[in-house]
């Protein structure tokens, strides 16, 4: 466990690295989401539970690999009433803290029906690559003012290494998916072009008019192609 004794111990900068090294080496994007919210708790002090709202196409945001139900939650209330410190921190590219959900007054329509669940403290840091928003990064506790100096500070460099991270999970998977597209693609290709006796330009041009009529993305037809193939 990283806790903030070993931190001063040994340096922050030699446990930040060795939290990098594990987080680059989960093999895609959910298990490195899971290894960022895993180490906020064990790194920053005072953290009980952690989650991402990660940041989709179209804006939309959703809660990833909360450490406990009380994240979601929390979130949840945070995505319907349109307030709360991980929004702001996506929006205002900013830190966002707050020691007490019940005197707290900047978010009226989300922090009374957040204090019932327990939760009095929370963190959230805007995880980002130059420009690029990934989401945010929320740490939350029970305990009033949770969340020190030293913490916001701890949490601000994590919160740098898990957004490079993560976007290099992503940057993979979406690697991974392009080889997929294209092999899937391929081999739809090659049953037309010995069923019909075509070119691979000509195949290619019936599977994309193939996707235009039926209003399908070139990928499922290609699929469609390859499952269907007997029946061609």
């Amino acid at each position: 466990m990283y806790d903030h004794e070993h931190a001063a111990g040994d340096g922050l900068s030699t446990v930040l690295g060795g939290i990098a090294r594990t987080l680059q080496a989960e093999p895609d994007v959910e298990s490195t989401l899971v290894a960022i919210v895993k180490a906020a708790v064990d790194h920053v002090p005072g953290a009980e539970h952690a989650g991402i709202s990660l940041v989709e196409p179209g804006h939309r945001i959703r809660t990833v690999a909360p450490t406990s139900d009380v994240v979601s939650t929390i979130d949840e209330l945070q995505y319907r009433t349109g307030q709360g410190p991980c929004l702001d921190a996506i929006a205002e590219h900013l830190i966002f803290r707050t020691g007490d959900l019940t005197a707290e007054q900047r978010w009226p329509a989300f922090t009374p029906a957040a204090a019932e669940t327990g939760i009095r403290s929370m963190l959230s840091y805007r995880l980002f690559v130059s420009e690029h928003t990934l989401g945010a990064l929320n740490l939350y506790a029970r305990a009033r003012d949770a969340f020190s100096d030293q913490a916001d500070d701890d949490g601000r460099l994590f919160a740098a290494h898990a957004a490079i991270a993560l976007v290099g999970a992503q940057t993979e998977a979406r690697l991974h998916l392009a080889v997929e597209n294209r092999d899937t693609i391929g081999m739809a290709k090659g049953i037309l072009m010995h069923r019909h006796d075509i070119d691979d330009t000509q195949a290619f041009r019936l599977l994309v008019e193939s996707s235009q009529t039926a209003n399908m993305k070139l990928q499922l037809v290609a699929e469609w192609v390859i499952q269907h193939r007997r029946e061609l």
